[in-house]
């Protein structure tokens, strides 16, 4: 696979980059670096997609994704290479909670993605008889997992419905802001996916993970955000596909995409609006359904798969206190909220703990990010600002004891902003790709495809940059070993 330098391939003299979220702008990146000449179409009137610097009480802020996976070289490398290395910082304290059965209680570390090895890492957050169970968990016969199951029901199984609904749905929801038990756990957690089929108990396959990373413990930070906003990022990115040659339009949204013979054989005709661009080759870099509507003409089984990938909606409630005010939020990161609980809120960050220049630009200013929505609530998102902000201050109230008015918030709504990764998810992708393999010249790249965070984004732009230039290796690894995205703290 890629990695984050300028790799010597070829790649196609002119190419059109529809999208410029951070798939899209990394994609144009590598390809200039590669020689080719770039330009990226962008329909709204910005880049970055869900990556969104703001600013609320005169502090920076990120209103989207406020963190980088560290543990993959892609994000952290794309930053490095467009110039923000010296902004580079990892979080200032990593130490996140649960909010369940009325208490904040200390998240557990030996779990992968809430999946535990042991009963006693996940004592205090776990009932004793869900404690039992998870004891018992070893004697059962094997559960095969088989080509694809859903997590959620697969753990249940193992270990009991409480582990899901108190920890790996929390954990789950953070990434996909969707339903464990109908999240993929090959797409989701391919680690523990392919370690569950070589054992035959689940907590056996926990601890063989855990066996490995600590016999090669990585060595940095898991995760890094970045000084001003993880949504300086793609600016940087764009600022740098500029300076290289590279052309960005925004508010140029793509009505027509198709193959079209011309003097020197067939070439890809883009139209936006009264514009036509002709290319060698193309990058789709957007949204499942936006590629779907692209591809219809030059490839309707690649659509037809396309339009089966859902999204869920959230908001971000961003609050900002004077810190005089905010004594009684506790120490930490922030905390997680299992949906068993029937709060509003599914997770809260205190930024100004969690990133330190965040302290650092006003230190009489204390930010706290919530988020609300999950695949499926559609009323709690149809609600209006000052109500989510009341809902968002009242679940705050109860579960840390804040009661002040802030100074400032800000309601940020993605909607149809995650991609949803049910069972199945890795099938449609290799079943996407393969129909666009059948166009020369044409990839696909971003969130629905092989991971959601970031790093998994940028992998996926290389591997696109890489099919043009002849090369299918990363494409087909990605396809069969999807990026897992981590939770970055609480209230990613």
């Amino acid at each position: 696979m890629s990695g984050t330098g300028t790799e010597t391939g070829t790649a196609p003299a002119r190419v059109v980059v529809i999208g410029a979220g951070i798939a899209g702008l990394a994609a144009a990146h590598r390809l200039l670096q590669r020689g080719a000449r770039v330009t990226v179409l962008e329909a709204g009137d910005r880049v970055g997609g869900k990556l969104l610097p703001g600013e609320i009480a005169g502090v920076r802020v990120d209103l989207g994704a406020e963190s980088l996976l560290a543990r993959r070289p892609e994000a952290v490398g794309l930053a490095r290479e467009a110039g923000l290395e010296d902004r580079l910082q990892p979080p200032a304290t990593a130490g996140a909670s649960i909010w369940t059965r009325g208490a904040l209680r200390p998240m557990p570390k030996g779990h992968v993605m809430g999946v535990p090895g042991t009963a006693s890492a996940v004592a205090g957050v776990i009932s004793d008889e869900g404690l039992e169970r998870i004891e018992r968990e070893g004697a059962l016969p094997r559960t095969e997992v088989g080509d694809d199951v859903a997590i959620g029901a697969y753990v249940a199984e193992r270990l009991g419905r409480e582990v899901v609904d108190r920890l790996v749905e929390p954990l789950l929801g953070g990434v996909y802001a969707g339903d464990a038990y109908r999240i993929s756990m090959r797409s989701a957690v391919p680690q523990l996916f392919e370690a569950a089929r070589r054992h035959d108990s689940l907590t056996e396959a926990v601890r063989s993970l855990q066996a490995g990373s600590a016999a090669t413990p990585p060595s940095g930070p898991v995760f890094m955000g970045i000084e001003g906003g993880v949504g300086r990022l793609p600016l940087a990115v764009a600022d740098a596909v500029r300076a290289r040659g590279g052309e960005i339009l925004t508010g140029t949204p793509v009505t027509e995409l198709r193959r079209e013979a011309g003097d020197t054989g067939e070439t890809w005709r883009i139209v936006a609006g009264d514009r036509a661009w002709h290319a060698d080759a193309v990058v789709v870099a957007t949204p499942a359904p936006a590629a779907a509507a692209l591809l219809a003409a030059a490839s309707s089984g690649a659509a037809a798969e396309l339009r089966q990938i859902e999204y869920a909606s959230m908001a971000l409630i961003t609050l900002a206190y004077r810190r005089a005010d905010a004594a009684a939020l506790p120490a930490g990161s922030g905390f997680l909220v299992p949906p068993v609980d029937g709060r509003t809120i599914k997770a809260a960050t205190f930024a100004s703990h969690k990133w330190g220049w965040i302290a650092d630009e006003d230190p009489d200013v204390v930010v706290v990010r919530t988020s609300v929505g999950r695949y499926g609530e559609t009323e709690i998102l149809g609600r209006e600002d000052a109500e989510l902000v009341e809902l968002s201050r009242h679940d705050l109230r109860e579960a840390t004891g804040l009661d002040a008015a802030p100074l400032q918030t800000r309601v940020t709504r993605w909607s149809d902003g995650l991609p949803q990764y049910p069972v199945g998810h890795r099938a449609r992708v290799a079943r996407v790709r393969e129909h666009v393999a059948e166009l020369p010249g044409l990839a696909v790249c971003g969130a629905a495809y092989d991971g959601v965070g970031v790093p998994a984004c940028i992998a996926s732009a290389y591997a696109a940059v890489d099919q043009l230039g002849g090369d299918l290796r990363a494409v087909q690894q990605l396809t069969a070993h999807p990026v897992q995205s981590l939770h970055g703290g609480a209230g990613e």
